[in-house]
Formats: C-alpha cells, structure tokens, sequence
C-alpha cells in the first residue's frame, strides 16, 4: 500500500520521503494555524456566529488542502483567504449593509465562476499569458510579502504615522525571542539538519511558555456548530440584489492572488517544468475553485491558496502528502481550536523571515538590464508587499510589461490575452480609485 502511494505521489521522482512530507505539512499548519482565530474573529464582525465559523475556517481549510494533495498532488495548502475575509465583513456587510448570509450567496458564485472558468480552460491561458519573466518577479515578490509579514510579527516592524513603518523595540521579547529563533533555524538549516524550520518553532515555542510570554484566549468550535451557518448561505439574494460588483471582486482578487502563490509555491519547490509551464495545472484550479465553492456552503468566506505553503516547501515538501499532513491537522483543529494559539508569532515570525529570504533566490534570473523586462519585474517585486496584496504588484507588473512593449513597437498578435489583462487591472485600479 505505502509503495503505491510513493508511486502516486511521484516519492522516488520529487527526491522525498515520508518524513520529510509529514515535518514540511506539520510546518505549514504551524505558519498559518492563526487563521483559526483570525478569520473567525474577522467574520464574527459581520454577525456570523463564532463558533460555527470557528468550525468552517478549519473545515474548509482541511478540505481545500486535502483535495489539493490528493487531486493535484502539490504540496500548496488552503485557507480562507486573509484580506478577502475582511472585505467579506467590513465592506460588503457592514458598510454595503448586506446580510452575511447573501454575502455567502456571492461568494458560492464566484466559486461556480472559477470552476466554468477552469473547465474552459481560461485560466489556464491567463497563467500561460503571463510572461514566465514576471513568475520570477512575483516569487520574489511574495517572499518579501511574506518576511515583511514575519518582521510585523515579530515587533521588528512597527506603524508609524509619520513613515509609515518604523523598526520596533529589540528589547521587546518577542522580538528578540523571535531574532534567537532565526538564528537557530539558518543554523539548522546550514548543517542540512532535516525540519530545521519545525525544530526552530518548536524550540521558540517551548522557551516563549517557560517565560510566560505565551496569551491567548480560547476559541470555540466543534462540529455541532456548524448547523448555525452550514447551507444558510442565499444565492438567490445575492441575484435578486445585483451583487456583481461584489462576486467580481471575489473572483477577480482571489484569481491572482491564487495564481502568485501558485507561481510562487511551485518555484520555490522547483516544480515548473523547463518551458516555464505547471504540470496538472487544470486540476489545482480545480481543487482551489472547488474548495471556494465548499467553504461558502459551511459558511466561510473565499477560499484561497496560502503563501505560508512555502514553509513547507521550505522544510523539504515537494508532494501532495505536504498538503494532506496540512489538511489532517485542520481536522484536528476542529476539535482542539481551544489549544491552536498555543504557538506564539515570536516561533512563527522567524519561520516566516527565513522562507521570504530563501524564495529571493529567484531574482537572478530577472534580466536587470533591459528595462523591458526590469521595470515590470521591479514593480511587481516592490508593490506586493508595499500594497499588501499579490494581485495589486501583480496587475502593475502586467500593465507595465504591456505598455512598455508597446511603446517599443515589440507587441505581439500571440500576446492579445496579456493586453486584455493589462486593461481588466487598469479598470479595476481605476475603480478602485474611485471608489
């Protein structure tokens, strides 16, 4: 049995082990096991009830994730989406005044939407349009994001009104507990020592309890919750009340912040084939449109493909038994949401500076001195985590590339889908703008 699930799952092919696929999904859980607290937190806001949302965060987290390990066989796990959910409730259903439960409505139809999408192949050819010169870009990009999120964890990056970041106290515990982590995982990590990333938050979390800087407050959840909000979604609502602004918003940032961490998550594992395309790329789309589509029905907002991925891919995961790992301890979030914020940001926080730091590997291969090529990539790789979103560095990069090349005289008849694409993100940044 183990050695036909090695064959499936391509062990002897990716270079991997079960250990190594079982420490890399551990970590991914560990990286993104706040979005048990957050995202309900969030929703509760807009009158969903907290423990039925506790209930469907981690369901649909395991579910997307395990249907991405065993569907797509990547080891990209799924959550829903951070920024999404807080447009879910404070814009859609606080400011808009539409009820959580049509707003659910329009989340279960931009799912629909990407699934007739992906059946028709379209996303597919948005991903192939993309020039494979901006995947190197957005990696970078997103590694920035994501260690420029590591550092705010950590207290090393704080607000500031006049400069908008500051650094923060290094006196402050969490800080520094969260520099001595750092250092013990790049130690680990150059003597090859194996879930080097695991042992560091380990490590940073059991010091962290012995110092009594652990606080957190129990969550509720449990299964039985979920009959508050599962299928009480209203699609009809969401029809009979023209919410098409609102579902394309839902599609249109959820499409390309998922194809980033595609992008992002495969690059880092050294999984995009030699003519820069993604092998089973219809079946991730798949798996991440229908995980959106189940988690409206348990009573979630947008589910998406999570850039904390790159931890366990970092850690050494390659294959779906990463996301599966992932997906199984979700599981086990449902009726342990109590003991998920035992883990505290000064353990994770380093974990995230580290992977950031590791995808800036891919820079090297973004020609810096052709400003065709340059500019593009240099507004994808800044604006990412200057704007928070994967999507805005994403579209600036898209519509920089298609300008500048047609200034150039060098526009291409087999480009047309990139151009289309460059004028959708320049309606939406000018929507945006005046909205």
């Amino acid at each position: 049995m183990l050695r036909k699930l090695e064959s499936y799952f391509e062990f002897h092919h990716l270079e991997t082990n079960w250990r190594t696929e079982i420490l890399a999904g551990i970590t991914t859980f560990l990286t993104m096991a706040y979005i048990v607290l957050v995202n309900p937190a969030i929703l509760a806001d807009a009158g969903v009830p907290l423990p039925a949302v506790t209930a469907a965060t981690c369901l649909s987290a395991a579910f997307g994730s395990i249907l991405m390990g065993v569907v797509a066989r990547y080891p990209i796990a799924l959550a829903p989406g951070m920024g999404l959910n807080a447009y879910f409730t404070y814009t859609v259903c606080i400011k808009m005044h539409i009820p959580w439960q049509t707003a659910l409505g329009a989340v279960f139809l931009s799912g629909v939407i990407f699934l007739a999408l992906t059946g028709a192949g379209i996303r597919q050819m948005i991903l192939r349009a993309i020039p494979h010169e901006l995947y190197a870009a957005v990696a970078s990009g997103i590694g920035l994001f994501i260690a420029f999120i590591g550092f705010q964890h950590a207290g090393l990056v704080i607000r500031d009104p006049n400069t908008l970041v500051s650094l923060g106290n290094i006196r402050n515990p969490t800080a520094w507990l969260s520099l001595a982590g750092l250092v013990i995982m790049v130690a680990l990590e150059i003597r090859k020592v194996k879930g080097s990333i695991l042992i560091g938050v380990l490590s940073i979390t059991g010091v962290a309890w012995a110092l009594g800087m652990v606080h957190w407050t129990p969550s509720n959840g449990g299964f039985a919750a979920l009959t508050q909000t599962a299928f009480k979604l209203n699609i009809a609502g969401a029809i009979n009340k023209g919410l098409l602004e609102i579902i394309f918003v839902f599609f249109f940032v959820d499409l390309f912040d998922n194809l980033g961490t595609l992008v992002a998550v495969t690059k880092r594992a050294g999984l995009i084939a030699p003519d820069h395309t993604i092998p089973r790329l219809n079946l991730i789309l798949l798996s991440d449109a229908t995980a959106t589509v189940f988690g409206s029905l348990t009573g979630t907002s947008t589910v998406t493909s999570y850039v904390e991925s790159t931890a366990g891919v970092a850690a050494g995961g390659r294959s779906g038994i990463t996301a599966i790992v992932t997906g199984l301890f979700f599981i086990l979030a449902i009726v342990a949401a109590p003991f998920i914020g035992i883990v505290p940001s000064a353990a994770t926080a380093p974990a995230l500076i580290l992977v950031g730091s590791l995808m800036l590997a891919a820079i090297v291969e973004i020609d810096w001195h052709d400003p065709l090529i340059a500019v593009p990539a240099f507004l994808t790789l800044v604006l990412i985590p200057f704007t928070y979103s994967i999507a805005n560095g994403l579209g600036f990069g898209i519509i920089a590339w298609a300008v500048l090349h047609l200034f150039a005289g060098k526009l291409r008849r087999e480009d047309w889908l990139l151009y289309i694409l460059a004028a959708l993100f320049l309606a939406r940044f000018i929507y945006l703008g005046a909205s």
